[in-house]
């Protein structure tokens, strides 16, 4: 028996199931072998009974054989891999996934190298002969190595030993004069050197990518916190002032029910005083009917006589003709009752009003004017903070940015993107145009302040005439005349707003606004009207308030 299980090989004593050596070997009809508990598991969780190995079916589940010969045979394998492993002590078992001997038979050690001449990985054992042998001592031995086809070349069956630098792919010494002949090449040690090279400063950038992204998901965490933030707080907002406005409407209705009922209770009264007096008269007046009718009875003439004068003048009783109750007035009281409901409404729109100015000039931005686009008459300072009209139409270049007729321009900065905000100083002037263009707005003749034509836009005119260019045109009714104006743009919510920033009021908001590129801050100082609108437009510093 030990002579016959050194001829075979360890595949001959493998369970096809488990892959292992076979464990209580039993046969099945068709004459393939399992382990006896492999066999009965996968026929337990199998639709029909087939043979895993040639898929014969069974219409009933097979008798199972117990293989004797198979079973004495699997023993005595796996006693001589035992012997042979405790021959070996300090080797180990090649393992999944780990490197095995080629050379061992039975039970597969774990290879200690490879040779790249061989094309074979060897034991420590079986190593030997490439540490003796001086032919073999020439061999490449490199690290274990599964694939080691793959470090042959295809066409001359020789190692792979040198790098084409003209081709880019790793060839033989063979290479050098066929297909590959007077190209570049470098050994493979000096081209993996330079990819190694490569290949740190690839994983740095890469590594930088990742820092980057992470910075961005951390950016990104930090603007979901504060538009957290903002949610929260503009929920609680709204929940003090509709719950003030509510308390309000409550107290008003219960205001004005009191009065109307106050005036009803007064009313009663009144006719109460009345309808007793009234009813006391009558009492009075009746007692007098019965004395006057008892006395018209008599017989004795000298007490009718006696009795005559106080009876035949009535009691004293008051002229209730032009008395009266009248229903109660209403007139005003519900009109007043509003009144001051719209009174305590107007008061906390101006508290959220201010509140709503303060976060928008978190979002301020630093504007100078853009010297390229101003139109020819225009006067910028030396800052690029301030523009108003001259006279006398300077000689510049002409330039596709530059406006040439209307008296107008743009801020250098542009935005495609979030929030911005800035405030201008009109204070002093009778005309003036404010608000954002469209990078590819016309700027040559006449041009259109209109959404459409890539304006959102307000302007002054005569000194008290605000309009907002909507397409068509909003005129303005203002409480107050503003001193400098506050400009914000919410790209993403497409909204653009105007504010009295003094009065803390808002002026108008374009909302709906179609924005497809970028944004620039537009301005017109207007003509000068001699002298009458000379004073300039002055981009002002944001003044955070608490």
């Amino acid at each position: 028996m030990s002579a016959a299980s050194s001829l075979l090989s360890e595949e001959q004593f493998l369970c096809s199931i488990c892959l292992d050596v076979f464990t209580d070997p039993v046969a099945i009809p068709c004459g393939h072998n399992f382990c006896k508990n492999c066999i009965t598991q996968h026929w337990d969780v199998s639709v029909q009974c087939q043979c895993p190995m040639c898929k014969e079916v069974f219409d009933t589940r097979p008798k199972l054989w117990v293989n004797t010969l198979i079973s004495e045979m699997a023993a005595q394998f796996r006693k001589s891999d035992e012997k042979k492993a405790s021959s070996c002590p300090d080797q180990q078992c090649a393992k999944p996934l780990e490197v095995p001997c080629d050379v061992c038979t039975g039970t597969k050690l774990k290879a200690l190298k490879s040779c790249l001449v061989c094309l074979a990985s060897y034991c420590e054992t079986h190593l030997e002969p490439h540490q003796i042998i001086k032919s073999m001592k020439r061999h490449k031995l490199i690290d274990p190595e599964e694939n080691l086809e793959g470090r042959m070349c295809k066409e001359h069956d020789g190692p792979l030993q040198l790098f084409c630098k003209t081709d880019q792919m790793c060839v033989c010494l063979l290479c050098t004069e066929s297909d590959h002949k007077s190209h570049h090449f470098v050994p493979l040690k000096e081209e993996y050197e330079g990819k190694k090279a490569e290949l740190g400063k690839t994983e740095a950038e890469i590594q930088q990518m990742i820092q980057e992204r992470q910075l961005k998901i951390q950016e990104i965490k930090h603007s979901v916190e504060l538009s957290k933030e903002d949610t929260d707080r503009e929920i609680a907002d709204s929940v003090r002032v509709f719950t003030a406005l509510m308390q309000s409407v409550e107290r008003g209705q219960a205001e004005l029910i009191e009065t109307i009922e106050e005036k009803q209770k007064t009313t009663e009264k009144q006719a109460e005083g009345f309808i007793k007096e009234l009813e006391q008269e009558i009492s009075e007046l009746m007692k007098r009917t019965a004395e006057v009718e008892q006395l018209s009875r008599t017989e004795d003439h000298l007490h009718l006589l006696q009795s005559f004068p106080s009876l035949n003048t009535p009691p004293h009783t008051k002229d209730w003709t032009e008395v009266s109750v009248h229903r109660s007035s209403y007139e005003g009281t519900v009109r007043r009752a509003v009144a001051q409901l719209e009174e305590t409404l107007r008061k906390e729109m101006e508290k959220l009003l201010e509140a709503e100015l303060k976060r928008v000039q978190q979002y301020a931005v630093d504007v100078t004017l853009d010297p390229d686009t101003a139109q020819a008459e225009l006067i910028l300072s030396d800052d690029g903070k301030q523009v108003n009209h001259g006279d006398v139409k300077k000689n510049l270049p002409e330039n596709p940015e530059r406006f040439s007729s209307c008296t107008c321009l743009l801020g250098k900065q542009s935005f495609s993107s979030g929030r911005f905000y800035y405030e201008v100083q009109v204070k002093g002037k009778t005309d003036w145009d404010l608000g954002v263009a469209r990078g590819s707005i016309n700027r040559k003749g006449d041009i259109r302040l209109r959404p459409e034509f890539g304006y959102w836009t307000i302007w002054l005119r005569n000194g008290n005439e605000y309009e907002a260019l909507a397409g068509p045109s909003v005129r303005l009714s203002l409480k107050t005349k503003p001193q400098k104006v506050g400009v914000f743009v919410d790209y993403e919510e497409s909204l653009v707003s105007f504010y009295d920033v003094d009065a803390a009021a808002l002026i108008y908001s374009f909302t709906g606004c179609t924005f497809t590129e970028k944004l620039y801050p537009y301005f017109s100082p207007c003509n000068n009207h001699g002298g009458k609108n000379s004073a300039p437009l002055i981009i002002s510093p944001v003044n955070h308030t608490d």
